[in-house]
């Protein structure tokens, strides 16, 4: 996908295998920098976005280190200590806390948006710090949870999903006002988005099952599975990614 002028330019944070960018270029968007630690991650990134760079640490990322526009920061920062499942320290945790470095490079970044998804239990578990935060570097946000069965996925995953933006801006109600899943246009794509990024084929084999684990003697494709069920589901994304489209067409920045 060849970079145009007008194009809106994405930094993916905690970007995974890539599901947050699969959904964005989808809507038009293209992905100029990547920020993910996780080393198997980083190599299927790279299959997939070869000519794009990868940082491996977002506590060390800066602008210094950018050498494109920046207009979209994207990424869903890590969840272990926000799910209901975890010890519940919130964004006082070691993995949650890295929410903070997020901010730091909206707030020295200054990008039209910012997308930022994570557990719907954030909820009652750090929304109001993170909306506070982001009000003192001077953006406005809009929040709605959207579970994966939104879309016509045979599962919940139920998800909060921020966008961010300067003051002033007038792109309120841009996902609660696109109707999700109504008209049927959006059915669950899950299992063509991620055969989409192609991380996995060894010998053709798709890591099934998608929605259960299993011990089948070969940690590879345990790894693998890890890997799909840790990604965003990219449809969402993607009509994120043309929600703000929509509102960059009709001039409302």
């Amino acid at each position: 996908m060849t970079l145009q002028s007008d194009q809106l330019q994405i930094l993916d944070l905690f970007s995974g295998i890539g599901g947050f960018s699969l959904g964005l270029e989808r809507a038009g968007m293209k992905t100029v920098a990547f920020c993910e630690i996780d080393e198997q991650a980083r190599r299927v990134l790279a299959k997939h976005w070869p000519d794009t760079p990868c940082f491996t640490d977002v506590a060390t990322l800066t602008k210094g280190d950018l050498d494109a526009r920046i207009d979209v920061i994207a990424g869903g920062f890590p969840c272990q200590d926000i799910s209901l499942y975890g010890a519940g320290a919130g964004l006082d945790g070691a993995r949650s806390g890295l929410w903070w470095e997020y901010h730091r490079l909206i707030r020295t970044l200054a990008p039209k948006y910012a997308i930022i998804e994570n557990v719907s239990a954030l909820r009652s578990r750090g929304l109001d710090s993170v909306l506070w935060s982001l009000a003192a570097i001077g953006y406005d946000a809009g929040w709605h949870c959207i579970p994966a069965s939104a879309i016509g996925a045979p599962h919940d995953r139920d998800r909060i999903w921020i966008i961010a933006y300067p003051h002033n801006s007038r792109v309120e109600r841009l996902v609660s006002g696109s109707d999700i899943g109504v008209d049927g246009s959006w059915q669950w794509r899950g299992q063509t988005d991620l055969q989409a990024l192609g991380p996995y084929e060894r010998g053709g084999l798709w890591p099934q099952p998608i929605l259960r684990g299993m011990d089948d003697g070969l940690p590879g494709r345990v790894d693998r599975l890890k890997q799909v069920g840790n990604a965003v589901v990219p449809a969402i994304v993607e009509i994120i990614g043309r929600c703000i489209q929509r509102a960059e067409a009709e001039d409302l920045i």
